[in-house]
């Protein structure tokens, strides 16, 4: 090196605050307003279908009809007391917000196929967009009037060519009167803040964003009268208990003057309305069938200790439910929120399903 060369000193570590293991694995996590603008055409509309399970009280039912052939529709939400009522949900996942350029070949679409009969004019037109409706667009949703006027004037550049590609849509006369007598105050746009908001209280949430499930509330003692669906596993128990004490149990009455099965009855209730209280939070928090694959992978792991050789059904009881509670439930999404007496509890559920028998 010669002596006027000029040093550059190397770069040095710096101070750390911590950094989890979570975020090692995972990286930092993608706030959801921002994963929604990574999303795909299909993920968006997948998502919006989600999120219109937030309206469940309003809707009977929701239908993604994204794809060929939806004649300008995506995701379609029929109102619960008329299931001729209907609203539109039309999805629009650009980079930018939406401006009126975006929308009027889908308000041509709608105003060709509602006058072919192919389907009635909605109750309510939505656009669903990432990044939501730009501001000229937002103020023109507000003016139907105007928003009518001004799809008149883009009908031929966006439009007579744009609805169908089978025939081109001239605006005649007649198709001119036909829109004027459309009401065009059914169009709004939703802000994406909203439907994440909304979106978070469905059963799609945790698995779409990540975050965690939420806390489960409080368990509630069981009801003092059997429910009309504790038949089974109770007439199970009971026929255990009987098998047990060599004595026929007819009624859970006949419970009262053996004190050791008594107490293991009511733990045994109190255990069955825990994982029922746990099948209920998953309904709520994960997607269809997360609770019955839990079902599943206890029913496999206690199957070995339900086929062994026990002393009488009682003693089958226990040893299973022991052993469904030393289970590894490692890879579950429930599995933070399961406790020992759920474990019990869904021996006692797969009994009530008739998969599992205490007396062989």
């Amino acid at each position: 090196m010669s002596s006027g060369a000029q040093t550059i000193p190397l770069p040095q570590p710096q101070p750390s605050n911590g950094v989890s293991a979570d975020v090692v694995v995972a990286g930092l996590p993608i706030p959801p307003i921002e994963r929604i603008r990574i999303f795909s055409a299909r993920q968006w509309e997948e998502f919006v279908l989600e999120w219109a399970d937030s309206l469940r009280d309003t809707y009977g039912r929701v239908d993604r009809c994204g794809g060929a052939g939806d004649m300008g529709r995506d995701v379609v939400a029929f109102d619960t007391s008329d299931n001729t009522v209907w609203d539109n949900y039309q999805c629009k996942h650009y980079k930018d917000a939406l401006t009126p350029s975006a929308i009027w070949v889908e308000l041509g679409k709608l105003v060709y196929y509602t006058r072919r009969n192919e389907y009635t004019y909605p109750r309510r037109y939505v656009f669903v967009a990432p990044q939501g409706a730009g501001t000229t667009l937002s103020n023109l949703l507000r003016k139907p009037e105007k928003l009518k006027a001004q799809l008149f004037e883009n009908w031929d550049k966006h439009c007579r060519t744009g609805v169908t590609s089978t025939e081109v849509v001239d605006l005649d006369d007649t198709l001119r009167l036909y829109i004027d007598g459309l009401n065009f105050s059914i169009f709004e746009a939703i802000p994406p803040l909203q439907l994440i908001d909304q979106h978070a209280k469905t059963r799609w949430y945790a698995t779409r964003f990540g975050g965690g499930l939420p806390a489960r509330p409080a368990l509630e003692p069981p009801p003092a009268t059997l429910a009309d669906h504790e038949v089974n596993y109770v007439r199970e128990l009971l026929d255990a208990y009987g098998d047990h004490l060599k004595c026929q149990i007819g009624t859970v009455e006949d419970l009262t003057s053996h004190g050791d099965v008594h107490g293991h009855f009511n733990d045994s209730r109190l255990e069955f309305y825990s994982a029922e209280s746990l099948r209920v939070f998953s309904r709520d928090t994960l997607p269809p069938g997360a609770f019955e694959h839990l079902q599943d992978e206890i029913h496999s792991g206690i199957r070995d200790e339900f086929r062994g050789v026990h002393a009488d059904g009682y003693r089958r009881v226990m040893a299973v439910v022991k052993t469904a509670r030393l289970l590894p439930i490692t890879d579950h999404a429930l599995k933070e929120r399961l406790s020992q007496l759920d474990r019990g509890g869904i021996c006692h559920q797969l009994a009530n399903d008739k998969k599992v028998r205490w007396i062989k």
